[in-house]
């Protein structure tokens, strides 16, 4: 593995202000002694573009304070000109590209736009890295990879060739790009798995965050797969730290025994390790809203339940084989559903206050 000291470097990360990205550049600004971070994100409407507005303001009131030079650019990865303009203009040491149509249902009926921005977006960015080479490509793909895989935790070495939605078969075709753009350029690529991701300021589209919007209106919400449920909740903190770390570790650059390049290429789950029972999580939600103050102390949380059949595109179970990740960087995910739903319940309480 290739160490890289990411002080006074230039890092692009796409995607924020986006959930992850924004937390991750407010990390790197918080840890960094000097260089330049420069996020892009289109803004686009898929949920309340006021809540990516919000976060922008965050990582704007960190950068108030860092070091680290910030540059904010409104943008899409899928715009081919502005990308070649941004690596041309300032020839990133690290990308981090979490730029992505994200959500399993929003696929079915929109697939165009998955195909424009996990796809074409990715393809953008890989031609940059290849004419402006960087020292590290890290990039987000997905649990959703591993499809209607019987067999559980997941492993990066499990065979992924059938996905059940569009967006895993974007997520999964990216990691083959990745993989031929690292054999072909010698571009040391990562790819990371995530689980679940949830935590304060996350995605409306997401279980709690929606379920927790349809209580607040006295809503019915409805639980699928009549309960029956695992996910491998991981939450926001525990993903930054992980991406953290891996950008500061490539895959090296090696020559084969016939002189061309072993693709400096790896992939890696990041999940909390410890998949959760959804009625348990939905109960653990339920207490950590009515502690935070969100609701009422004798809501009829059972009045307002539904168990209903699986929705077209998702899985029963997903659970991460992170071993891997330890293994190479140290890292296993550590912050349990009751910690992280009650920092969820708490920016919640404040947010909408």
């Amino acid at each position: 593995m290739q160490r890289i000291d990411l002080n006074n470097k230039t890092i692009l990360v796409t995607g924020s202000p986006g959930f992850i990205g924004a937390n991750l550049v407010i990390r790197l600004l918080k840890e960094l002694k000097g260089g330049t971070v420069v996020s892009m994100d289109n803004m686009n409407d898929y949920y309340d573009p006021s809540l990516k507005e919000y976060r922008l303001s965050l990582v704007e009131k960190a950068a108030e304070s860092s070091p680290v030079k910030h540059i904010f650019v409104r943008g899409s990865i899928g715009d081919k000109t502005l990308i070649d303009e941004l690596f041309a203009k300032h020839h990133f040491d690290v990308v981090v590209n979490l730029a992505a149509q994200a959500g399993v249902r929003y696929s079915i009926d929109h697939p165009d736009v998955y195909i424009e921005s996990n796809i074409i977006g990715f393809y953008n960015i890989l031609e940059a890295c290849r004419h402006n080479p960087v020292e590290h490509l890290v990039y987000a793909s997905s649990s959703s990879v591993y499809g209607g895989n019987k067999k559980v935790p997941f492993s990066t070495e499990d065979k992924v060739d059938n996905p059940v939605s569009l967006y895993a078969a974007t997520k999964k075709s990216d990691e083959l790009l990745a993989h031929a753009y690292s054999k072909l350029y010698n571009i040391p690529s990562t790819g990371l798995r995530f689980f679940t991701v949830y935590g304060p300021a996350g995605r409306p589209d997401m279980f709690y965050y929606s379920a927790t919007q349809k209580l607040v209106a006295g809503k019915t919400i409805q639980i699928f797969n009549y309960g029956d449920m695992r996910r491998d909740f991981t939450f926001v903190d525990d993903i930054v730290e992980g991406v953290y770390r891996v950008m500061q570790g490539a895959p090296e650059k090696k020559n084969g025994g016939d002189g061309l390049p072993i693709p400096p290429y790896a992939v890696y789950n990041i999940g909390g390790g410890q998949p959760e029972n959804l009625l348990d999580y939905i109960s653990t939600l339920q207490e950590e809203l009515v502690r935070a103050g969100v609701l009422p102390e004798d809501y009829d949380f059972e009045g307002h339940r539904e168990l209903v059949g699986m929705q077209a595109g998702d899985v029963p179970v997903t659970y991460a084989d992170s071993e891997a990740l330890e293994r190479d960087y140290g890292f296993t995910p550590k912050i349990g559903i009751r910690e992280g739903l009650r920092a969820f319940a708490e920016w919640y309480a404040e947010y909408y206050k």
